[in-house]
């Protein structure tokens, strides 16, 4: 996804360093200021290529964004978007400002009320292509950009995403400024971890009885405990599985972190009493937000999860 920026200063900074003189020295410096401000600055029309493989061409820089995915809708607001957000799913609870935007829907979209909403971009995700394929084919008969985001299932697919909303709104400069930051705060965490002698083994549970949910390999949440320096139990299942209980109590996890307030239940499970988490009491409700939205707080999801996996190490 290449970006158009506009470089027409170039001819007047030339004219200014052939002067030589110092007050020409300082305009060129101006130049230079205002050259930074020009880059930052998308030209539209532009094409962005989505998720969905569609080329998509978005006219001008948009001004009423509908979102129907949470994590679409951080992504916006972390993007300075806030104000261009004018509907969100019935799903969407962060940043507080969404309990003011219209709603749209949450399993089933009101395509009635997107279209009212006269949207002049809608930020769509690849887990409901099919489920909404006729959403899609309606909003782009009516001449509405639809850009489809990729279902993130690893950070660096959630990078790819911020950076598709932030190239499709015309901020790309800020997209890779959060990428970036994002970035080295999970450095961070992963340098602090370095020291952590003992590798904890740690059970995610992101539903509750009786059809308890956990994540495996290739997720974000199983990169998380590579970040933090633990093990996940469930590491030799993929993606994300149904729990065989009999498995995991073989695996006798160190810490059970539950996505939906579940660590009573879990403390009172039958025949979980003999694993380590129980016996020790390690069982911790966590944010299912910062573990399980494929956003802008996924870094947050790292450290908080750390800080509950390792407290010695990470509540210094």
């Amino acid at each position: 996804m290449k970006k158009i920026f506009s470089l027409l200063f170039l001819i007047t900074l030339v004219g200014m360093l052939m002067g030589g003189c110092a007050p020409e020295q300082k305009k060129t410096e101006n130049s230079g200021e205002s050259k930074n401000k020009t880059e930052q600055t998308a030209v539209f029309p532009l094409k962005v290529k989505d998720a969905s493989g569609n080329e998509v061409t978005i006219e001008k820089k948009p001004k009423r964004i509908v979102s129907i995915i949470p994590s679409n809708t951080e992504t916006a607001y972390a993007l300075g978007l806030g104000k261009e957000v004018v509907g969100v799913s019935d799903f969407d609870n962060y940043p507080s400002d969404v309990k003011n935007k219209e709603k749209i829907g949450g399993m089933e979209f009101n395509v009635e009320k997107i279209l009212s909403l006269k949207p002049d971009l809608v930020l769509t995700h690849e887990s409901i292509i099919k489920s909404a394929a006729d959403l899609h084919k309606q909003l782009q008969d009516a001449g509405i950009p639809v850009v489809v985001v990729n279902d993130a299932q690893s950070f660096d697919k959630v990078y790819q995403s911020i950076e598709l909303i932030g190239t499709a709104t015309g901020e790309k400069v800020k997209a890779d400024q959060l990428i970036d930051g994002m970035k080295k705060k999970i450095a961070g965490i992963e340098k602090k971890a370095e020291g952590i002698k003992e590798q904890k083994k740690v059970l995610f549970e992101v539903s509750p009885a009786p059809e308890i949910y956990t994540t495996g390999k290739n997720t974000f949440m199983d990169e998380m405990t590579d970040i933090i320096h633990a093990k996940n139990a469930a590491g030799d299942q993929n993606g994300w599985v149904k729990l065989d209980q009999e498995a995991m109590i073989k695996h006798n996890p160190d810490v059970i972190i539950t996505t939906y307030g579940g660590s009573k239940q879990v403390l009172d499970r039958k025949g979980w009493q003999d694993v380590n988490a129980v016996k020790t009491k390690q069982v911790f409700d966590v944010n299912t937000d910062l573990l399980t939205r494929s956003g802008p707080r996924l870094a947050e999801g790292v450290e908080e999860l750390a800080k509950t996996v390792y407290p010695e190490t990470f509540k210094k």
